[in-house]
């Protein structure tokens, strides 16, 4: 990795592009720090209401920005359940598939639409984000201009974060969304790195007693993580690197004098084909109803309190939920990612086939059935890694409500550098760089 990294500083336009999201994410970061006026910086420090729940998992993908209050606390949230959206009805609405199959310039205007949903949805969010800092009295004026000026700056900044996004994917490396959500949860090292203390020290509390935690109990739970973190990355590495590999077959021809093709091939299928993006996407759908139950903080007892907290993160149905979207955002973006159609018919024009497979449909056909295969196993295993300290979490009562969201936390950060890793090397390779291919 670092070897590719120091070969690709080498060459003056992937060093622009590497320089040039450098600059993306320090500029973000930058706007994460930024404060927001009206706040009452003495309450919003001492608030615990960003340090459960839902706004615990947000607070990880924001980089601390919705606990601080400050620009950029909405984060690409807005973002990327906008794409969500906009991919489904690209699907669903005839004209916007109309517009996928028109190329770059129906593109464009997909991405205009996005960024109308994303504004519209940003600021929805903004108001109910308003109204859970005056509920928990961290604004000083909750008069109408104070309003309006607390919703514009969040609205805007999730519109700006948009836009850093989509400057990272036109003149940068790697996916824009997936790239703001790594240097967010990178973001959180130190933080996690004062827990560890913590606990190694006997200054950590829990439960509501705020009991102690014995030194040799945490030294015990720092090695238990740190030796299951390890094993997720080793695991999610392997599963990442792993891919089905079908043999392919060129027939032989002759040109002229000379006799071309009769070579053998394969076409490899990754195990994980579409990297992060299910568990991103999965996470942003369930995380929906478990914010507005945030937002709306029903009192105790409540029917709206007992439905809320049944679709909270704590909960069992959310961690099925979570399974099965990831799964089924799997299959999706595999098939609008990879085409056996395509594939089939390109190997027929190339005199490619795949041996005892007929060229055309029944290749198409078989491509297919292996890729749903693969996709299931890819899909599962990328399931279980997000949701079993989930699981773990729910067993013990609450009591590890921080490491419920490690799992999808360690796949986003160790995803978004293989994926990264990947699109620099194919970049080399299109500029055949002898460094890397020597």
């Amino acid at each position: 990795m670092f070897s590719t990294l120091k070969n690709a500083w080498k060459i003056p336009d992937l060093k622009k592009k590497l320089l040039f999201t450098l600059l993306i994410i320090v500029l973000y970061r930058l706007g994460c720090a930024i404060p927001i006026p009206y706040m009452n910086a003495a309450t919003l420090e001492s608030a615990s209401v960003f340090s459960t729940g839902i706004f615990q998992y947000l607070n990880i993908l924001t980089g601390s920005a919705i606990s601080q209050a400050t620009l950029f606390a909405l984060g690409i949230n807005p973002y990327i359940t906008a794409s969500i959206v906009m991919q489904l009805l690209t699907i669903a609405i005839p004209y916007l598939e109309n517009l996928a199959k028109e190329g770059e310039e129906g593109q464009k205007k997909i991405n205009q639409y996005t960024r109308y949903v994303t504004v519209a949805l940003g600021l929805v969010t903004a108001i109910g984000y308003y109204q859970l800092l005056k509920a928990n009295n961290i604004i000083l004026d909750t008069g109408v201009f104070p309003a309006i000026i607390i919703i514009s700056c969040y609205c805007a900044g999730s519109a700006l974060v948009m836009w850093l996004a989509e400057k990272i994917n036109e003149s940068g490396i790697g996916n824009g969304i997936s790239m703001i959500l790594f240097a967010n949860i990178v973001s959180r090292l130190p933080s996690f790195g004062a827990a560890i203390i913590r606990l190694v020290t006997g200054q950590q509390t829990i439960g509501e007693n705020a009991t102690k935690i014995p030194i040799w109990l945490g030294i015990i739970i720092v090695i238990l993580a740190i030796a299951l973190a390890i094993a997720m990355i080793g695991f999610i590495v392997w599963m990442t690197n792993s891919e089905r590999r079908i043999p392919i077959q060129y027939a032989k021809k002759v040109v002229g004098r000379k006799m071309y093709g009769g070579q053998s091939s394969n076409l490899p299928l990754k195990v994980n084909m579409v990297g992060v993006m299910p568990i991103i996407f999965a996470s942003s759908i369930c995380s929906v109803i478990p914010t507005v139950g945030a937002f709306v903080n029903p009192a105790k007892g409540t029917f709206w309190y007992k439905f809320f907290e049944f679709f909270g993160t704590g909960s069992w149905f959310y961690a099925i939920m979570t399974f099965v979207l990831i799964i089924a955002f799997a299959y999706f973006y595999t098939s609008i990612s990879f085409n056996p159609v395509e594939i089939s018919n390109n190997l027929k024009t190339q005199g490619g086939s795949i041996p005892g497979i007929r060229p055309g449909r029944p290749t198409a056909e078989y491509i297919t059935k292996i890729l749903n295969r693969i996709t299931l196993i890819g899909a599962i295993l990328l399931a279980v890694v997000a949701v079993l300290p989930m699981i773990i979490n729910i067993c013990s009562g609450g009591s590890l409500s921080a490491l419920a969201f490690g799992g999808s936390s360690i796949i986003i950060v160790v995803g978004v550098v293989l994926e990264t890793i990947r699109e620099i090397e194919a970049q080399m390779t299109m500029r055949h760089y002898k460094g890397f291919l020597g």
